[in-house]
């Protein structure tokens, strides 16, 4: 092999005449009798090479054999296209190299997908060769984004006093949430540890133990459903400070956000960021992820079905609707297909209305007057050629059902502008919701958030009446970062575990360490984690966290190019003290 002189990616007119060295993967070629051009590429760029027969020192037909993805070293000299070859699209397009001498360093075997061209196959046979595909364009560029975002994080952070604190990978295991991921110890036999879900504990630890500022870009584990923006294995951004409110924190989290984006891809978010309430984003998005780029809000309904005819609505808690500029449009199928959707968010039905010629057409228009008609497109702002969408249910399945309504009409009208970026906060998260089915209390966040309230026997008689100081950051309908102000008074964590239904011995088993620091002085802090891959996918432009992640695992958790997980020896389970039931 030579030693390069250069990438490929950095020859310009300034180095005609040099004699190079290039290393690199053949990316194309392109026979012409006596002369073969060949575009070599690195991490770095391309540069079109030319082997002409007459000057090239090696054996001619070896080159007429090089195919896709060999591996080949080079050297010549660097001269200047003819003008009608030259390719303004790429940073070497001004130039060639006509090369002397070459090594193949290795051969490549046939393809399983073109490389050039990363949609030629399906993603299962992707990232079964994912060492190939991390090799096309977009993923390259993906990681570097990744890479960054990285030093961007640190760079903000550490400038701004945060210290970078490393905590345990091997705990205990705490189950709440989500399940854990558990380690089995040889050791110890019969006993495990868990692969954290979040190092929630160890950084409220570190703030008692003084340290006031902290962050660690830190790996997370939790066994749990997954979908295009989970994996089972992902990466945040940890943060907690001491002495702080709320506003301390989300303003901090602004800071950073906005350096990132300007760091990264040179983009200037709003400042300040808006805020909503959680109250506010259910009652006119129908989710706690509202995606700002596009209206379609949720409105009020029910003042209307009330009046009408129509009785199916008379016994809900709750009747909203949406309204869909030129969706009068819409054939029966498209509107059979929105109802299915719906329902999978445990909506009964979709209703729904067209305006046209002044008045209210198909669906459920027969049963609202003319008078009350005119009041509603009136109310509700509606024009000739809008569809009305209705749904009543409870006050969640209505506003979730719609929700998902919103962003399926927004994505197939194309509302979404994919280079626009409008984050908000997300406050006031219910404390507390009520599970029927377990009949009991969980929390909303995690166990140790702050409620808005010190009157703690209003929490014990009303938990869901008082709000937390959680907050959440949402860019373009996704949770980037979600965090809260914690309990620093064992009394308080003992109430709310209390509401929890944790009764003193299980708070003792699962979180005893944690319960005994709150009783040595600790200060108030609160903190937030970013959700990283996403944070980089938004960056990187796609929708997938897959796309930004160097070895990813499917949905069903299964890493196709090593086999993982996978089965292992018995005399493996064995020394664990393990057996396993089939």
């Amino acid at each position: 092999m030579n030693r390069r002189t250069h990438t490929c990616g950095e020859l310009t007119s300034a180095n005609i005449s040099e004699k190079v060295s290039l290393n690199g993967w053949v990316n194309a070629v392109r026979f012409h009798g006596q002369v073969v051009f060949v575009d070599i590429r690195d991490r770095y760029g391309k540069t079109q090479i030319v082997y002409n027969q007459e000057s090239f020192k090696g054996d001619f037909e070896l080159v007429k054999k090089l195919s896709m993805e060999d591996v080949l070293s080079v050297m010549g000299v660097v001269q200047k296209r003819d003008k009608n070859a030259i390719n303004p699209n790429i940073a070497t397009g001004d130039v060639e190299v006509a090369i002397s001498d070459h090594k193949i360093l290795n051969e490549a075997a046939p393809l399983p997908f073109m490389i050039t061209d990363r949609n030629s196959a399906e993603e299962d046979l992707r990232l079964k060769y994912r060492f190939l595909e991390l090799r096309t364009n977009e993923l390259q560029n993906n990681i570097e984004v990744r890479h960054r975002t990285y030093q961007a994080v640190r760079t903000f952070l550490s400038n701004n006093d945060f210290l970078e604190v490393e905590t345990p990978v091997l705990m205990k295991s705490t189950p709440e949430g989500a399940r854990d991921y558990l380690v089995p110890s040889r050791m110890h036999n019969g006993k495990f540890y868990a692969l954290p879900q979040s190092p929630q504990m160890y950084k409220q630890l570190l703030m008692i133990s003084g340290f006031d500022k902290y962050f660690q870009i830190v790996k997370c584990f939790r066994d749990e459903d997954l979908r295009a923006d989970r994996q089972p294995e992902f990466t945040q951004i940890d943060i907690e400070m001491s002495f702080v409110v709320e506003d301390d924190v989300m303003g901090k989290c602004e800071e950073l956000t906005r350096y990132i984006f300007k760091k990264v891809q040179n983009i200037n978010l709003v400042k300040p960021f808006p805020k909503m309430t959680y109250d506010d984003a259910m009652s006119k998005y129908g989710t706690d992820c509202p995606d700002l780029r596009y209206d379609l809000l949720l409105n009020d309904f029910k003042s209307f079905s009330e009046k009408s005819e129509f009785k199916a609505f008379n016994s809900v808690e709750c009747v909203k609707g949406i309204i869909v500029p030129g969706g009068a449009n819409y054939s029966r199928k498209e509107i059979d297909n929105f109802t299915e959707h719906v329902k999978r968010y445990r909506a009964k039905g979709l209703a729904w209305m067209k305006a046209d010629a002044g008045k209210l057409t198909g669906g459920i228009s027969k049963f609202f007057n003319d008078d009350l008609q005119t009041e509603i497109r009136k109310n509700l702002n509606m024009n000739d050629g809008d569809i009305l969408f209705i749904i009543g249910d409870d006050n969640k399945i209505t506003q979730l059902s719609l929700g998902a309504l919103r962003v399926a009409i927004a994505r197939k009208e194309e509302y979404i502008e994919t280079k626009e970026f409008k984050p908000v906060w997300i406050t006031d998260f219910p404390m507390f919701e009520y599970s029927h089915e377990d009949k009991r209390y969980h929390s909303l966040q995690h166990p140790f958030t702050q409620p808005k309230s010190d009157d703690l026997e209003k929490l014990k008689v009303s938990p869901e009446s008082i709000p937390s100081k959680q907050y959440d950051l949402i860019i373009n309908g996704y949770e980037i970062a979600g965090g809260s102000i914690r309990i620093h008074n064992s009394k308080l964590q003992k109430t709310i575990f209390d509401i929890l239904g944790i009764d003193k011995y299980e708070a003792k088993e699962r979180f005893g360490f944690f319960i005994d620091a709150l009783k040595y002085g600790t200060p108030p802090h609160g903190g937030i984690a970013f959700g990283f891959d996403r944070l980089v996918m938004l960056l990187a432009g796609t929708n997938n966290i897959r796309d930004v992640i160097a070895f990813p695992k499917t949905t069903s958790a299964m890493s196709l190019m090593d086999g993982a997980p996978s089965s292992v020896s018995n005399a493996q389970l064995k020394e664990l003290g393990i057996q396993i039931k089939k």
